[in-house]
C-alpha cells in the first residue's frame, strides 16, 4: 500500500474536530435549541485537561459529561472548551482540549462522532478503511440497551456522568 503523506485521516479528523467546535460555539452563544443534547466523552487525563482532583479520582481516565440543563458558562476557544456543571450538588469547573475527546453523541437526533485522540494512534491503515476519526459514528439508536423500561427515571443533582457505552448496541 502506498504512504499516506497528505494524511488524509488528519485532514478528516480535524474537519470534523471544527464540526464540534462549530456546534459548541453556536450553543455557548445561543443555547441548546429544540431537544439537542450532547454527550462528550474526553480522556481525564490528557494534556490540557483541567478537572478537580476529587472528579480525576473518581475518574481516572475517561469523564463522560452530559450538555443538556444544568450548565452553564460555556466557551469556546479554538482549541478547547470551558463548562461549569454540577457533581453531586458541587459546582466545577471543566476546561476540555478538543484533543482530548473522544466521543461526541446528540441523543436527539442520533448523531455521533469518534476521535482518535492522539496522532500517535494514526498508524498504517489497511486499504479501503477510514479511521474511527475520520468518519462520523452512525449511532442506531439513543435508548440505553440495559435499561428497564418499568424503571422510573431518577431525577439527577446537576450533571451525570455516564458511560457512552450504554447508547451503543450491543
Amino acid at each position: 500500500m502506498a504512504t499516506d503523506h497528505i494524511r488524509y485521516d488528519v485532514l478528516a479528523r480535524d474537519a470534523l474536530r471544527g464540526v464540534l467546535h462549530r456546534v459548541l460555539s453556536d450553543a455557548a452563544e445561543h443555547g441548546l435549541p429544540g431537544e439537542h443534547h450532547f454527550f462528550i466523552t474526553f480522556v481525564s487525563n490528557a494534556e490540557g485537561v483541567k478537572i478537580s482532583p476529587r472528579l480525576l479520582a473518581q475518574y481516572p481516565e475517561e469523564m463522560t459529561i452530559i450538555l443538556q440543563h444544568q450548565f452553564w458558562d460555556l466557551s469556546v476557544s479554538e482549541d478547547r472548551f470551558e463548562v461549569g456543571l454540577s457533581f453531586g450538588g458541587i459546582p466545577e469547573r471543566l476546561i476540555v482540549p478538543f484533543k482530548a475527546i473522544k466521543n461526541f453523541f446528540d441523543p436527539s437526533v442520533k448523531f455521533g462522532l469518534q476521535f482518535e485522540t492522539s496522532d500517535d494512534a494514526m498508524e498504517e491503515i489497511p486499504e479501503g478503511k477510514l479511521p474511527a476519526a475520520a468518519a462520523p459514528a452512525a449511532v442506531a439508536s439513543a435508548e440505553p440497551a440495559a435499561e428497564k423500561e418499568d424503571e422510573p427515571e431518577k431525577p439527577s443533582e446537576g450533571a451525570e456522568v455516564v458511560r457512552l457505552d450504554r447508547f451503543r448496541k450491543k
